[in-house]
């Protein structure tokens, strides 16, 4: 049986022992851990170490650009590229925006034939008795007597109806006529079959005969244009005349449902809808120069000069 004092012996003992396990155990990882710090391998373990700041940048990187910032290192493909072609960068217009050819689209006006504008021709001058000054351009009677016949090949299946024609004799005498008729053969091309009194304008009668230079006018002694639907027409066939025009037509148009068309012109001058589209509708006529006039509000009347408000510009 233990006393007091052999108790509190045994309890420093164990105190001692306990202390010395402690530092010899501390002492044991100093050394271990010197140890380590000493071996050839710490290089390769603290590769994570340094590549954990790159992953960083990488997920910085992801994050901006997923907030619709482009980042620096993007792929081009996710970012404008200041090579792109304007298809690219310009906007399609909508269907809305897209302008629409009008519908009322002129046709390819037919060719102005062979009297041309700022052209002078030479021929020869005859005379005819004109009457009312009437003729195969079937325009009725002149309000005077200032007309002519041109010559078959440059009436041209009645492309010169209604021109007016400055007459120029070598004598220095003018005379501004409308050709109104056609002159067949033996009229040779450059002739003009004036009525007698537009002839005498320049020479004496009894000459017969006369050299001369014509050019194309537009004189200012002109009123507005009127249209006439032939003899027989109605809205299922239909002719159309153009009357008192400063300069001569080029092509008739009517409009149908599928838009302006052209109509053929005859040797009786007349533009012709053979299936009745457009009769009674909007006329279009177009100029030697190009320009065009427009004429509504006209129903198909046969045989009646109707009046516009619309005339050619002089040229």
């Amino acid at each position: 049986m233990n006393t007091p004092r052999q108790a509190a012996r045994q309890r420093r003992r164990r105190r001692t022992l306990f202390m010395g396990a402690t530092v010899a155990l501390t002492a044991v990882s100093v050394l271990a851990y010197l140890l380590m710090g000493s071996s050839p391998d710490h290089t390769a373990d603290a590769g994570p170490a340094a590549a954990s700041p790159r992953a960083t940048a990488q997920k910085k990187a992801a994050t901006a650009t997923e907030s619709g910032v482009p980042s620096p290192t993007a792929s081009p493909s996710g970012s404008p590229s200041p090579k792109a072609s304007p298809a690219t960068t310009t906007a399609k217009p909508s269907p809305k925006d897209t302008p629409r050819p009008p519908r009322e689209t002129s046709t390819t006006p037919p060719s102005a034939g062979r009297i041309k504008p700022g052209t002078t021709y030479q021929g020869v001058a005859t005379a005819y008795k004109a009457g009312v000054g009437d003729g195969a351009c079937l325009f009725g009677p002149s309000p005077d007597l200032m007309v002519a016949a041109m010559n078959t090949t440059d009436y041209e299946t009645s492309k010169a109806c209604g021109a007016y024609v400055l007459v120029r004799a070598a004598n220095g005498r003018s005379v501004t006529v409308r050709i109104t008729n056609e002159c067949p053969l033996p009229c040779a091309p450059g002739q003009i079959d004036l009525s007698e009194e537009a002839f005498a304008k320049l020479a004496d009668l009894k000459l017969g005969r006369l050299p001369i230079t014509w050019s194309l006018v537009s004189p200012s002694t002109v009123g507005t244009i009127s249209i006439r639907y032939k003899t027989g027409s109605s809205r299922h066939w239909c002719a159309i005349q153009a009357i008192d025009h400063r300069n001569p037509v080029r092509g008739l148009e009517v409009r149908g449902a599928g838009g302006w068309r052209q109509l053929p012109r005859t040797a009786y001058n007349y533009f012709v809808s053979a299936d009745g589209s457009g009769c009674g509708g909007a006329i279009r006529i177009t100029d030697i120069y190009g320009e065009q006039l427009t004429v509504s509000g006209l129903t198909v009347r046969p045989n009646v000069v109707q009046p516009t408000q619309v005339q050619f510009a002089r040229h």
